[in-house]
């Protein structure tokens, strides 16, 4: 049992002259949920395919499970479980017929009546795949990609097309999968899918790393300082980034009373995720950490933070 399931080091892949993944480095620890973010094109699928084992590199360094994923055999596969962004056809089968059948790959698979539990579909268990909704069909996915017992679940844009309620319970779902000790890789475009599962993130740009760390300090402290936003006695709109804005915000009443338009402005993952884009897109380059921008969401009102 090592301490990390999965470790990088300088990994590149190279198509001709475009280089789609330009030496990163990273590991993901054991019962750890590690979300991979970044925009379309930005390197994220190939790093996914090549620790699947299903692409190989063109240099570097590349461990999943103890093993180097371009010589993993039918054992090291054993021990993952993979659920992709869509499936193959599978309508003409039902839940239970296609968990009996895929349960048989495995050395050491779920019981199948536990499975279907877990997923919630007890009631759907005798309907065909062809026949569930899309959330119901992405649950299936889960089961399938659960059934081995995996040491190591790969999630590529598990929730895209789920309604809020069913994200939230889905979320439930994975929880309940880390809290038996199951590692989880998951790629995801949804920032608050990443800040509620998550323990930490790296978000890959234009090939590289821009930033990784725990989910809450991903970016820097500088990225996260909150700002205050107001309007002065002349009208003219001002903000200041303090790592006391509540100090701030007494000392602004002392001086103008109650100022107009005050606001502060406390940054989000997703805030901060798009600044490190931003700043990838505006430099050419990934850096370790950058700025957030402020987005609509992240405002809270003075009046009830006070």
């Amino acid at each position: 049992m090592t301490e990390s399931v999965i470790e990088v080091r300088d990994l590149r892949k190279q198509y001709g002259g475009f280089t789609a993944v330009d030496g990163i480095s990273f590991d993901i620890r054991r019962g750890e949920t590690f979300a991979l973010l970044g925009p379309n094109g930005a390197g994220k699928s190939t790093t996914i395919e090549i620790l699947e084992g299903y692409r190989h590199r063109t240099s570097g360094d590349v461990r999943v499970l103890g093993v180097d994923p371009q010589r993993g055999g039918l054992d090291w596969k054993a021990r993952l479980g993979i659920v992709l962004q869509s499936t193959g056809e599978a309508g003409s089968f039902t839940v239970r017929e296609l968990l009996t059948e895929f349960a048989g790959y495995y050395p050491r698979p779920r019981d199948i009546d536990e499975v279907i539990a877990a997923v919630g579909l007890e009631q759907k268990q005798r309907t065909r795949a062809g026949r569930l909704s899309g959330g119901q069909q992405r649950r299936l996915d889960v089961a399938l990609g659960i059934i081995g017992r995996p040491e190591l679940l790969f999630l590529d844009e598990p929730t895209t097309g789920f309604d809020p309620e069913a994200r939230r319970q889905f979320w439930e779902l994975i929880r309940a999968l880390k809290a038996e000790g199951t590692s989880i890789l998951l790629t995801t475009h949804y920032l608050d899918e990443a800040a509620q599962l998550g323990d930490r993130a790296a978000v890959i740009t234009g090939g590289r790393i821009a930033a990784i760390g725990p989910i809450d300090e991903i970016g820097g402290p500088d990225a996260r300082t909150p700002m205050v936003r107001w309007r002065d006695a002349e009208g003219a709109m001002q903000e200041r980034r303090t790592t006391a804005p509540g100090a701030l915000v007494v000392e602004l009443h002392g001086a103008l009373g109650e100022p107009e338009s005050l606001e502060v402005v406390r940054p989000t993952l997703e805030d901060i995720y798009l600044g490190l884009i931003r700043d990838h897109d505006t430099n050419g380059t990934a850096e370790p950490h950058a700025t957030a921008i402020v987005s609509s969401a992240a405002r809270t009102d003075v009046t009830e933070s006070a």
